[in-house]
This record gives C-alpha cells, structure tokens and sequence, in this order.
C-alpha cells in the first residue's frame, strides 16, 4: 500500500492505545476512533514495513458499540480520550481484554482473571489536571497537547475534570492578559508561564492551584492569588513550581507558596491525607478507594505482619492496610512526598510505620541485605515498571506475597513473569478502570510465593 491510498477496511479488535485494528492483504492497519465491528473506507496516511495507520474517510457500517460523542467537541483533536466514541460498557470489554492478553501473550502466564471493575461515573472523575499553554488571537488560552506532539489544542472545559477547573482556569488565563504575562515559548525558550495545573481533594473539596514558570518572580503572582481565593473560597493553597529548564517534564523541583498553605487534604479510605504539589496521588479518588481495597483483599492480612509499600508516594496503601499489620516500611524517591507520608501517618495517629526516601531498587536491595524479611510486598511502579534490582531484591526477601498495582499491563506482565520465574505463582488479578473514556487502564496482582 501507499500513502492516500482508499481502501475498504473491517475493524476486527482494538489495540492497548485505543486504535482500531483491521487487516488488508495480511496487514495490520491501525485506525483512530473505530471500533470492532466498524466497516470503513480508510485513507492510508502512513505505511510502514509489516503494518500502516489509516484515517475514516468514510463510516460504511458502523459498529453496535458505537455512541454518540455530544459532551467534548475537542476529543478527536486533543488524543485523550481515545474511547469516546464507543459506549462505556464496550470501553470496559476491550480494556478487560488489553489486560488479560498482556499477561497471556506477553508475560506468557495463565491466570484467573476477575471481571474488570468499573467507575461508577466515566466523567468528571479527575482531581488533577495539568493545562498547557499558549497563544490564540493574541489572548491566553490553555488545553491539552495533541497526539504526538507539542501543539496545544485550545479547551475550555474538559468534562473528565470538575466544572470548577474550567472557570480557575479561564480566571488564571484573563489576569495573565490583563498583567501582561509572557507566556513561556518551548522554542526560543523565553517567557514565564508553562503550565497550570490544579488538585482538588474529591471529599474535602479543597483546591491547590499550582502555575508552573521559568522564574521566582512571586511578587507578580501575589495578586493572582488573592483574585483567585476571593473568587474561589474552595482554593486553599496558589503555589508557584520553579522549573527553567528546556525539558519535557512538566514541573521542577522547587515550590513556592504565595497564598494559603503549603498542601490540600482530602481523605483515602477513611484517612486524612495531605497532598502537596509534587506528591503522587490517585487521579481518581473514588475508584483509587475500590483498587486500594482489592490490594488490601489480595494481600490477605492476618495482623502482626510486616509490610512493605515500595514506590509509596504520600503512602496512601500502606497506610489504608496499617490497621492490619504489625509494621509499615514505605519507600518513595521523591522527597516532599515522603514528607507528606510521615505528615500523613501522624494525622491519622499511625505509629507502626517508617518512610524512607530513595529509590524503590536500593531501599529493597538496603533492607534485603539487613535480613529484613516482610511477609507481604505491595508494589505501585510508575509505567515502566519495576527495575531489575527491585524485583531481585523482592525474591531475595521472600514474602509470603506479593500484591502488584500496575497503570500498565505490559510492564505488570513482564514484571510478573520474573517473579513468577524465581519462585512465586500469580493467583489472582483484576483489571480496574481508573481513567474512563482514555486508554489507560489499571491492574492488580496477586502473586503467592511457591511452597517449593
């Protein structure tokens, strides 16, 4: 095939991005925003060796899983939500699906998998938001990037967030006008604003609004900060990330308070949790509850136990199981969020715990090597995974188990294959959809060590 070929094409399956997928001729030909079932006239856009990516340029047949996309006029434009055009119950199918076959195919293991456990609202779920932003007409507007690139596409209200994150945001972009702000531009590496990202505690309702620039410059921002309380009592905290750096990453190391508190609290299973710009905390609160309690069913506590929580963040699994155990060790690398963990643990009165700041590797390898030996291993790694070094230094520490949380089932496949390779079995695991309508999707393992 070639590029702007035309080609009658029958979606079959949907790929782990959120792609429909068909075959022509013995090629696999990726689509965006089809669905299995789908019947469509495809222009070939790219081809590459073994496989291509198309566009629709016609809908021949449309598939039964298709639904009517009326709530965000920006969804094909921004790549987020790579699921809007089919309805949720289809979404969750194909989601069970990316997830069970990570694990058979790709981790080459063959375990009972539970249905997949759904969110009880696909929209505005988030507590989190980070905002790109630029020009348009001359006037500051914020979105999202679009696919593959650095280009934002211009949103005013994305119906994953909170309705109030649309009328900060629109606040924050009319004082930026209003003073003048130079927006930061990623190619001559001038101006001052890169990103606005706003948290908001799901049960307590208290809002962190965070503006991510090149510079300390507080004094320009102090009156943006008064604006913003007065005109949004919900905004407990208006901090200021330092991040000068040509870089991808979004925020930088050091933050700056200029109006209300340092950190939000909200509430996690049952316990005050204090969240602070740079702590990892679960986007999704209400379902983080149900995932966090199918972490604490799969570790199978009996009391008096120690446990280990690696890749802990504020800590909010260790210590929604602390009740259940005889001792807590958590292990994060970022410091303010191991902060925020000891903050947490004396909020809530926990005193059989530790938090230990490093990376997840050295910590197991550092208690490994003491001869310290938990019964039970919780694991939350970001999405490439756990490292070599952790996953030795877990086998080297024999838990009686081994409960893994994982936001990508590729990585949780290959990570679950070693350990299955040096001496445990994976029992039990459930797919849990954390981030409706976007191809992202979470899961849970449990892995019980061999008697032999």
């Amino acid at each position: 095939m070639n590029k702007n070929d035309i080609i009658e094409l029958k979606i079959d399956s949907i790929s782990s991005d959120g792609n429909g997928v068909g075959k022509y001729n013995g090629m696999a030909v990726f689509v965006p925003n089809t669905a299995p079932g789908d019947v469509i006239s495809c222009r070939i856009v790219k081809v590459c060796k073994s496989y291509c990516f198309g566009i629709i340029d016609k809908l021949i047949t449309p598939s039964p899983d298709r639904a009517d996309n009326d709530v965000c006029p920006v969804s094909a434009k921004c790549g987020g939500c790579v699921f809007r055009h089919i309805d949720y119950s289809a979404e969750l199918r194909e989601k069970d699906n990316i997830v069970r076959n990570a694990f058979t195919r790709l981790g080459g293991l063959d375990i009972p998998f539970e249905d997949i456990l759904g969110c009880t609202s696909p929209e505005r779920y988030r507590n989190k938001a980070q905002y790109p932003l630029t020009y348009d007409n001359g006037k500051a507007v914020c979105g999202f990037y679009a696919p593959r690139s650095h280009r934002v596409i211009p949103c005013s209200d994305c119906v994953l967030q909170p309705d109030i994150f649309a009328d900060i945001t629109k606040e924050i972009c009319s004082c930026i006008d209003k003073k003048h702000i130079p927006l930061y531009d990623e190619k001559s590496g001038k101006g001052l604003v890169r990103h606005i990202y706003l948290r908001r505690g799901f049960h307590s309702g208290d809002i962190m609004v965070c503006l991510i620039v090149t510079a300390p410059k507080t004094n320009l921002f102090r009156e943006l900060g008064d604006i913003l309380t007065e005109k949004f009592p919900d905004i407990k905290s208006v901090v200021l990330n330092i991040n000068p750096k040509n870089t991808n990453v979004i925020t930088g190391e050091k933050c700056i308070t200029i109006k209300g508190t340092d950190n939000i609290s909200d509430t996690m299973c049952g316990r005050r949790i204090n969240i602070s710009p740079l702590s990892f905390y679960q986007v999704n609160t209400e379902q983080a509850e149900r995932l966090y309690g199918i972490a604490r069913e799969y570790a199978d506590l009996k009391g008096g136990e120690t446990l280990l929580d690696l890749y802990c963040g504020a800590g909010t699994v260790g210590l929604s199981m602390a009740d259940s155990v005889g001792r807590l060790i958590g292990g994060e690398i970022i410091p303010q969020a191991v902060e925020n963990a000891a903050e947490n643990a004396r909020l809530n009165g926990i005193e059989n715990c530790e938090f230990i700041c490093g990376d997840a590797g050295e910590i197991a390898a550092r208690l490994a090597d003491k001869d310290i030996r938990p019964d039970v291993i919780v694991i939350d790694p970001p999405r490439k995974g756990a490292d070599e070094l952790t996953l030795s230094s877990i086998v080297k520490m024999s838990p009686k188990r081994v409960v893994m949380i994982s936001c990508n089932p590729a990585t949780a496949a290959r990570d679950a294959a070693y350990l299955c390779a040096h001496g445990y079995s994976a029992d039990r695991a459930r797919a849990v959809d954390m981030f409706p309508r976007t191809g992202h999707v979470e899961c849970v393992v449990s892995m019980t060590r061999s008697k032999k």
